[in-house]
């Protein structure tokens, strides 16, 4: 169900393949405004996040600000970049990369998004889609950026499904834990799409080829590229796309919950995250809330989040495909 108003989404991230899966969904739904892009590490360097941001949005000619975040987690070591599943610039290797001539907004990226929320209060969905520094450095500068902010999607964490760093954590949450636990304790309207909705949406490789031809454009080729990379990393790790060469569509379904909400299933709960030891990056959802434990930590008090538990995976693949094949490159 999608609204008529474009909505006004200032969009953090990591680029990486599927995140630029995911910006080129917003791009080519009309129900979606991107009016910024706030880049940090994780998928790679946030130098090279930037960077890949800014080339991303230039070969769609998209003059979009980009900003440059945090580097570095709140408190533990950094981690270096998986260049095995993103490729070493985040892209699969791109051969090569057409000349482009856009910059970078001067202002930090938390800076971007406090400045963003004061001038357009209660408008702006905040999605985030890497490790949650930018948002929580955003929090301090402004304690009161979640009355500003409209809501707050977060692809990361995970409840049910195994992790993918740690048999209980996801990435994004793993690479800076005291971020995110900062985050979801923080009283916004926020929403976790993690991994026991994306792992079961399988993006086909033969669906970005069928793109790339459809569209012949830079864009969708770059894309098509990106993901035949990551599809050979997910290919050797999981059987079933072993079959048939495809790979998780992480990041595009929080956008894809931003525009259809309906095919996803919720459950609400407070959730704090695991900060040191081997639970590190361990998003727990309390899901008794009437229950006062003993363990500190935990209380009523405590903002509740919406966590996306079951996902109609052939609705969110169709609405993808659309969305992908439509005229967006011309219009």
């Amino acid at each position: 169900m999608t609204t008529n108003a474009p909505r006004k989404v200032i969009y953090d991230t990591d680029p990486g393949v599927d995140d630029a899966m995911a910006l080129y969904f917003a791009l080519a739904h009309p129900g979606i405004d991107i009016i910024g892009i706030t880049t940090t590490f994780g998928n790679v360097a946030v130098e090279q996040a930037a960077i890949n941001a800014l080339y991303l949005t230039a070969i769609t000619k998209r003059n979009i600000p980009v900003t440059r975040g945090v580097g570095t987690p709140w408190v533990k070591p950094g981690e270096a970049p998986p260049d095995f599943i993103h490729g070493a610039d985040g892209l699969g290797n791109l051969p090569n990369r057409s000349a482009t001539s856009n910059t970078l907004d001067p202002r930090a990226s938390a800076q971007f998004i406090v400045d963003m929320a004061r001038a357009h209060p209660g408008e702006i969905t905040l999605v985030a889609v890497g490790p949650l520094g930018n948002l929580s450095l955003a929090l301090k500068l402004a304690p009161e950026l979640p009355s500003l902010l409209r809501e707050v999607i977060i692809m990361g964490g995970t409840v049910d499904e195994p992790g993918n760093v740690s048999p209980v954590a996801e990435a994004n949450i793993w690479n800076d834990p005291h971020a995110a636990d900062a985050v979801f304790t923080a009283p916004w309207k926020l929403t976790m799409v993690g991994l026991d909705v994306t792992h079961r949406v399988v993006t086909e490789l033969a669906l970005f080829k069928k793109i790339a031809d459809h569209h012949g454009h830079i864009a969708t080729d770059t894309l098509h590229h990106a993901v035949a990379f990551y599809a050979t990393f997910y290919s050797g790790l999981h059987k079933h796309l072993a079959l048939n060469p495809g790979c998780f569509a992480h990041d595009l379904l929080a956008f894809i919950y931003l525009v259809s909400p309906d095919l996803f299933k919720l459950e609400s709960g407070c959730i704090r995250v695991a900060t040191d030891g081997i639970a590190q990056g361990q998003t727990m959802l309390n899901r008794r809330n009437y229950i006062d434990y003993p363990q500190a930590g935990w209380g009523r008090h405590l903002p509740l989040t919406d966590v996306c538990m079951q996902v109609d995976s052939a609705g969110c693949l169709a609405l993808f495909e659309d969305t992908l094949m439509s005229n967006w490159l011309n219009a």
